[in-house]
């Protein structure tokens, strides 16, 4: 196993070489879960890939959860040249209907103890129910979280309307197509 007391790994590559498998579970299974633990009984879980596998259309449906802002470090460099890499194969396999792609915007929102904070109305729109960090991490220069926000709204519109007129793989041209422009 790899640690960062072995080697002469920086501390920060140690950090960006964890990466932690996850499924979504409903808060009732969740509850239920922590009960039994607490109670000291045995747990066992099974994964149900069938959701995962083509459905009745014969189709692979994905996701992609990403973010807009290109200013993250290594993880957002990692996330762009995977979408500069995939791109081709992903248009390929939803022009031939084997897949049907979605993307998804991460956000988070304000707390309501922050929401006149000059930090939240930097970061956030819509009263602080969508928020994104601030790109630099410096409120005094460049963009604003919130440009990142409405950036993210730009290309979710922008696969909506790609998608409901049958040309759902024009979204990579578009996001690839802006990724330079916002550096």
């Amino acid at each position: 196993m790899d640690t960062p007391e072995e080697g002469h790994v920086a501390k920060d590559d140690y950090i960006e070489k964890i990466s932690i498998p996850s499924a979504l579970i409903s808060k009732t299974l969740g509850d239920r879960i922590k009960e039994a633990l607490s109670n000291g009984e045995m747990v066992h879980i099974n994964l149900d890939w069938r959701e995962a596998l083509p459905h009745p259309d014969d189709r692979v449906e994905y996701e992609l959860w990403t973010n807009s802002n290109d200013e993250c470090g290594p993880k957002c460099d990692n996330q762009i040249n995977f979408v500069k890499s995939f791109k081709g194969a992903a248009q390929q396999l939803e022009k031939k209907g084997f897949t049907q792609f979605t993307p998804h915007y991460i956000t988070w929102f304000c707390p309501k103890e922050f929401l006149l904070s000059k930090q939240c109305k930097s970061q956030c729109i819509n009263h602080g129910r969508y928020c994104a960090p601030d790109p630099e991490q410096d409120f005094n220069k460049g963009y604003d979280g919130k440009d990142v926000v409405v950036q993210n709204l730009r290309q979710a519109c922008f696969f909506k309307v790609a998608n409901e007129s049958g040309r759902p793989w024009q979204w990579w041209d578009y996001v690839e197509h802006f990724v330079p422009l916002l550096n």
